[in-house]
């Protein structure tokens, strides 16, 4: 997804959203858009470094024992490359929702996300009362 936006360099490096600014305002954004792309970047570097490590270290090891332990140890390299796979995904959606301008924008009620929920997760598209309501209603299902 070869998904590269224009960064118009508003910021400078000490900024930091707060509630005293109107919602989504040009620097809040373009701060959330580096955010979200220094993170892709830093996955994506993550992930290529993995891959070259599990290519060299494909070696044939005789003792059963150690085999199955390097075995355990790249399946769970595997399913947390999966993970950041998935998080990429999400990172790329939160990028088209600041380009369509529905960034910030709580997808089930249309109020502000918290700038304090944006910063501890910038994929983040529920306030975190839809979060919630939406965790009770599957668990709920779940228990079903």
């Amino acid at each position: 997804m070869g998904f590269i936006m224009k960064v118009n360099k508003v910021l400078d490096t000490e900024y930091h959203p707060t509630d005293n600014e109107e919602f989504m305002n040009d620097r809040q954004v373009e701060y959330f858009q580096k955010k979200l792309l220094d993170w892709k970047a830093a996955l994506l570097a993550d992930g290529r470094d993995t891959i070259e490590g599990m290519q060299e270290g494909t070696r044939n090891i005789p003792d059963v024992a150690d085999r199955a332990s390097e075995e355990t140890d790249r399946a769970l390299e595997l399913r947390t490359r999966d993970r950041q796979r998935k998080l990429v995904s999400k990172i790329d959606s939160a990028l088209r929702r600041i380009e369509d301008g529905t960034y910030g924008w709580c997808d089930a009620t249309g109020e502000p996300i918290s700038l304090k929920r944006l910063e501890a997760r910038p994929t983040a598209n529920l306030s975190l009362e839809a979060q919630e309501r939406h965790e009770r209603k599957e668990k709920v299902h779940r228990d079903d």
